[in-house]
Order: structure tokens, then sequence, then C-alpha cells
């Protein structure tokens, strides 16, 4: 397993689960996903206890769904409620298993585990998509590779100079030093680039003519998600990489949620500080944002298809490769933690 057991993973954007149920494989798990007529979520193991059809193709009635194949009806929390053949008495040792869900951030989240060990404060902190003063808009794909690529992908920038040459690649990044550190569960990657010409976005963005001071602080968080602090400042303004509120700020949000070993969930968007009011920009910044992320899943799925075809070659990794390295092995000292706990439970 190449995952953390026991943790959140993001299942879909709040705006996806509505009442119809949704399908999604999460770390392996067929899962489905409904809300409540309180607009409260489900989260059920998407095979029917009775013969394993899906239960994402039944019928929902109230708070229930009801198996399109032979009618038996489960309840919200997973038990049984009506039997196939009429008249039959209920037989409540039938259920389906069902998950700890949670919405936060404009997200919702599954956990994938022991389910009594769910605890809500162990949420990623994603804090710029719901905090005020901040605005964001984001999407999702379905990228066939595996969620470790994206992770490294995400944690050195460098890639940027010539897999996004035409939006928001700058030679200035291959020429800057990186400073990589680890805190705690948390890598940080930093890059401060001072005195440049801002790429055409951050320059639309700042509204104003001259050099800047650019920054990019990637920074992993367990089990799978990376923000990224990025954005420009009119050189002289007073920007450091400690402090840079002085020009446009935002943050770039990816969670990767493992679909299998060679599959993953990429939800990813930015919440910015600036332009608040102007809602199209959100939408149209939406748009160029998904046309920069799919040059990424081009690369990466074809890597993906590159690790298999060579099974006697291992990924090797340089000097950029740290802040991917040192986040993989946290996600491994995770997933043996996790381990231990699955082990004390047995």
């Amino acid at each position: 397993m190449t995952w953390v057991a026991n943790a959140w993973y993001v299942a879909g954007w709040d705006h996806e689960v509505d009442q119809a149920p949704l399908a999604r494989t999460i770390c392996g798990v067929p899962m489905m996903f409904y809300r409540n007529l309180d607009r409260s979520v489900v989260a059920m193991r998407d095979a029917c206890p009775h013969r394993l059809l899906p239960l994402s193709l039944g019928i929902r009635e109230g708070d229930s769904i009801r198996c399109r194949y032979h009618g038996l009806k489960l309840g919200a929390d997973g038990f049984a409620e009506e039997m196939p053949l009429k008249g039959d008495p209920v037989n409540r040792r039938i259920c389906v298993e069902t998950f700890a869900v949670a919405e936060k951030h404009r997200f919702v989240w599954v956990w994938v585990g022991e389910r009594a060990i769910a605890d809500p404060a162990l949420i990623p902190d994603l804090w710029p998509c719901s905090a005020t003063g901040w605005a964001f808009e984001g999407g999702y794909n379905h990228v066939r590779a595996d969620y470790r690529l994206m992770i490294d992908n995400l944690m050195d920038l460098t890639h940027e100079t010539h897999v996004h040459a035409g939006s928001i690649g700058q030679a200035e990044l291959m020429e800057v030093p990186i400073d990589t550190r680890v805190e705690g569960d948390r890598v940080l990657v930093s890059r401060w680039m001072p005195n440049v010409d801002a790429p055409p976005f951050w320059r639309g963005a700042l509204k104003k003519p001259g050099a800047v001071d650019r920054w990019q602080i990637c920074e992993f968080i367990l089990p799978s998600s990376v923000i990224i602090d990025v954005g420009v400042a009119p050189v002289g303004a007073g920007a450091t990489i400690e402090e840079h509120d002085q020009g446009v700020r935002g943050f770039v949000i990816d969670s990767m949620t493992p679909e299998s070993e060679t599959s993953m969930h990429y939800f990813w968007g930015m919440a910015r500080n600036f332009d608040l009011a102007d809602t199209g920009f959100g939408k149209r910044f939406k748009r160029a944002q998904g046309g920069v992320f799919a040059e990424d899943i081009v690369i990466l799925e074809a890597q993906q298809r590159s690790i298999e075809a060579n099974p006697d070659l291992k990924l090797q990794s340089y000097n950029i490769d740290q802040g991917g390295v040192r986040a993989r092995q946290i996600i491994a000292r995770a997933i043996r933690a996790s381990a231990g706990v699955r082990d004390a439970a047995a």
C-alpha cells in the first residue's frame, strides 16, 4: 500500500456532492457519497450487501437508498430498512460499511482507516480556502498516475521552466537557490527571486510596471496535500521571503487523493487576496489554471506509463528533488505508523 490508511482525504468539492449518489474510489475502496435532506453528507461502501451491485446506481428515497437490482433499502446509517421480498422481516444485521465524513475548506473529506479514531482536527489546514479576505476557485481532474508523482511535481517547481514555458515558467526558476527544510510532518521548499521581470500572469495581477521580487514556498501536508504560497511585490516595497503581503499573493491549493496505486483524484485551485470583487476574474483564472495543470497531467501520465514499462529502472533524485524526497519519507513513516494502529486494533 502506498498511502496512509488512517487519514482524511478529499472525496469531492462541496458542490459535487448532492442528493444524487456520487461514486468515487478512494484508496482502493469503492465509495458512494450523497447528501441527506438536511444537507449532511453520507459516505458508504458502493456495494449492496446482497449481490454487490453498486449502490450509486440505486434510487434515493428520503435519506435512504434502495438498490436498483432487488430493492433492498438501506438507511443513511448503512443498516437495512426494507428487505427485497415484501413482507419479509427486516434483518438489521444486514448492513453496508459507512465512513466518517466532514466538510471543511470547500471540500468533503472522508476518513480512510479506523473510524473510531477519525478526528476532524486532523483535516489538513488549507486555511486560505476559507479565510476572510481571500477568494477561492478550483477544479478536479482524474489522473492516471501514482499520487506521489504529483507531490514530486508540486514540490519541485523548476519544472515550470520547461513544462509551462508559455504561461508561468521563468528562467530564474532554474538559477535561484532552493531552501528545503522539514518541520515535523511538513516539508517546505522556498525560492526567493529578487529584482526580476514578472511573468505575464503576475504582471496583470499587480497592475504596475517595473521589476518585482517573486517568491514560491511549497508546503507538503500529510497525507497528500500541497499548498504553494506564490506572488510578487514591487522592488523596494519591503517584501521578504518571511513577510510578503506588500504586493499580490496567492496560494495554489492541491490535494491528491489516491484512487489506486496508479491513479488519483486531483483537486486543485487557487486562493487569492487580490481582485476579490471581480468574480469574473476568478472564473477566468480557474480556466487558465486548469490549462496549466493539464500540461502537468500529460507529463505525469506519460511518466507513469514509462515507470510501468521499465520495471528494472528506478527513479533517481537530484538536488532539485529534495522536497519530493522528504515528502515521500514522511509518507512512508506515516504508513508504517498507521500499520501499527491497525495491528494494535487487530
